[in-house]
């Protein structure tokens, strides 16, 4: 049986405001806990019978939303170096902006006037249906701007737990998904892999070429090719983004990690190649945080 993904990744929490205070939304083991909200569906019917929704219940209910949305692929953060800054004020002042703009009117000229009264029902009944299609598309366009805010405030450790939650989702689509799929993905683990590949060799990231690997086995790296023509090709899975990447773990004792043998906080055993072309080899490492003992942004250790 495969480890979970996320037996690399320490707990982290994020304080949220969220009625008159500030409430912890924790993640642990790939799940959401608030622990200010013992029954977040309780909550929810209140809501709906008008009473205030909860932030954390808001945030919570976004997380869900977007566990498996490959987009998020594309709008998280490619590094610890590459901050995304969202703070709680911006998440209210585009609540309070809303999304719902001055009425538009039909699309297309505007039709003659008819003389006689009944041709102009299903005329108006047709506005009416578009005019409703237009609000609903400007919620829903609305509430993942929300939804996208709301995570991105989170913080580092909760964008990078959703990237890897979200490759791991749609690591092993069935064959007719395939095709959907496999172009987010590759740009996913390209745009986070190159950038360990120069620290890595030095070399650009714009020469290093990603491709899907579908299981058994981790994949390949080959360097190929001199000078402008050099290219770093690397074949691995999609689950490389959270069981390695989303850890910290992509570059560790100078060796580029590729799977994990054997998951754990903070020890692990992972697979690890020390020049492209070669078999990965079992190194043990141990996670090494800051002051505050926070796990957001490890650093790992032979």
């Amino acid at each position: 049986m495969t480890d979970p993904w996320f037996e690399c990744l320490a707990p982290c929490e994020a304080l949220v405001p969220c009625g008159q205070g500030r409430h912890v939304i924790r993640w642990e083991a790939g799940a959401l806990t608030l622990a200010s909200h013992a029954d977040p569906e309780a909550e929810l019917v209140l809501a709906a019978l008008g009473g205030e929704k909860a932030r954390c219940v808001e945030v919570a209910q976004a997380w869900r939303r977007h566990a498996e949305d490959l987009s998020v692929l594309a709008i998280g953060p490619r590094g610890p170096d590459d901050a995304i800054a969202v703070s709680w004020d911006d998440v209210a002042a585009a609540a309070q902006a809303g999304g719902h703009g001055p009425m538009m009117p039909p699309s297309g000229p505007r039709a003659a006037p008819h003389r006689l009264a009944s041709p102009a029902i299903p005329t108006a009944a047709r506005a009416q249906a578009r005019r409703h299609h237009v609000e609903e598309e400007m919620e829903r366009v609305t509430q993942r701007r929300n939804d996208m805010l709301s995570l991105l405030a989170l913080g580092y450790g909760f964008q990078v737990r959703l990237i890897g939650q979200v490759a791991q989702a749609n690591a092993d689509p069935p064959d007719e998904a395939m095709a959907r799929v496999r172009p987010p993905l590759v740009a996913a683990m390209t745009g986070r892999l190159a950038p360990v590949a120069e620290a890595w060799l030095g070399i650009d990231p714009d020469q290093v070429v990603v491709s899907l690997h579908r299981p058994p086995g981790w994949g390949s790296v080959e360097l190929t090719g001199r000078g402008e023509q050099r290219r770093l090709m690397v074949s691995l899975p999609a689950s490389w983004l959270g069981r390695v990447w989303a850890a910290g773990l992509p570059l560790t004792g100078r060796h580029l990690v590729v799977a994990v043998a054997r998951g754990g906080w903070p020890e692990a055993r992972v697979l690890g190649l020390r020049a492209p072309g070669a078999e990965p080899v079992p190194l043990d490492v141990h996670a090494v945080v800051g002051p505050s003992g926070a796990g957001d942004v490890p650093h790992w250790e032979l």
